[in-house]
């Protein structure tokens, strides 16, 4: 009787009424939260089936250029894929965890030029080497490891026999402070990673014209329009390079071929890169494409 003469029966209502939409919310957010893992998860597993089938793509086109240069096309790889995250420490623990005698296991790094030391341990399944190259080759004298790595820091051309292989992290991971750049011909956008993580980060996008209707300008003049736009771009970009930090042991530039030959010279390392989307999306697709290794059984 008190709590209606008060109003604190409409009150408590209300209240009860709030808890229950409380709790409905709450529920949904789980549910939300789970199908946000359940779609990390699902695009997980969808970039290892594209990395599969790709790699089997290329197997297939190999064959194709074996039997249509008169090769023997039963010679093929005996495994190819893409490694990075933890599937790259896997790969690299077993390699590293080979205990062979003195002068038992051969590291080579081969841009072109096959070396003799790599025909000698491979014998008629050498010429794998060409086709993986430029790659780092590793193999035993018991025979019992045979493969070829891609990495994307690679040294300069070596070939050695030691008791282990030699892999250090920096030519396969991520390590100390470095810049990481990605360059379209209308987007850059540039980041300073310790390690694997990004700690300060600058991107633009620039206007660049990228179709010519039929009205308007003529095809020369567009032509002339877009090159001084993307000269502009360009220069925008040079200008970060130079002004970055120097306390950096590296900067490495992904990105459109076309514009990277412009940039060469102002940084550590450069490679082709489709990455898509805004500028920091586009960089952590970028850096996630360019730290990965391709492995080949030979």
């Amino acid at each position: 009787m008190i709590d209606r003469l008060l109003g604190r029966a409409e009150l408590k209502a209300r209240i009860d009424e709030l808890e229950e939409a409380n709790e409905h919310l709450e529920r949904q957010l789980e549910a939300e939260s789970d199908r946000r893992a359940d779609a990390v998860t699902e695009r997980q597993r969808a970039e290892e089936r594209i990395n599969r089938l790709e790699d089997r793509i290329e197997e297939l086109q190999d064959r194709v250029s074996r039997a249509e240069e008169g090769r023997d096309e039963e010679l093929s790889f005996r495994h190819a894929e893409r490694c990075r995250g933890r599937r790259l420490e896997s790969v690299l623990d077993r390699l590293r965890s080979l205990e062979a005698p003195r002068e038992g296991a051969l590291t080579a790094y081969v841009e072109t030029e096959v070396p003799d030391s790599v025909r000698e341990v491979l014998g008629d399944r050498s010429p794998l080497v060409r086709d993986a190259a430029p790659a780092l080759v590793l193999a035993d004298d018991a025979g019992v490891v045979a493969a070829a790595l891609a990495p994307p820091l690679p040294p300069e051309p070596f070939s050695e026999w030691e008791d282990c292989f030699r892999l250090p992290d920096k030519w396969f991971r991520p390590t100390g402070r470095f810049g990481f750049g990605l360059v379209r011909s209308d987007t850059f956008a540039f980041g300073v990673y310790d390690g694997d993580e990004l700690d300060a980060f600058e991107g633009f996008e620039s206007d660049v014209i990228s179709d010519h209707s039929k009205g308007g300008f003529s095809q020369g003049r567009f032509e002339r329009r877009r090159d001084e736009q993307i000269d502009a771009h360009v220069d925008r970009v040079r200008n970060v390079l130079k002004t970055r930090d120097e306390d950096l042991d590296r900067t490495v530039l992904v990105g459109e071929r076309t514009v990277l030959s412009r940039l060469e010279s102002d940084v550590d390392v450069t490679a082709t890169a489709g990455a898509g989307g805004t500028d920091r999306d586009a960089l952590a697709a970028a850096f996630e494409e360019f730290w990965t290794t391709k492995l080949y059984g030979l």
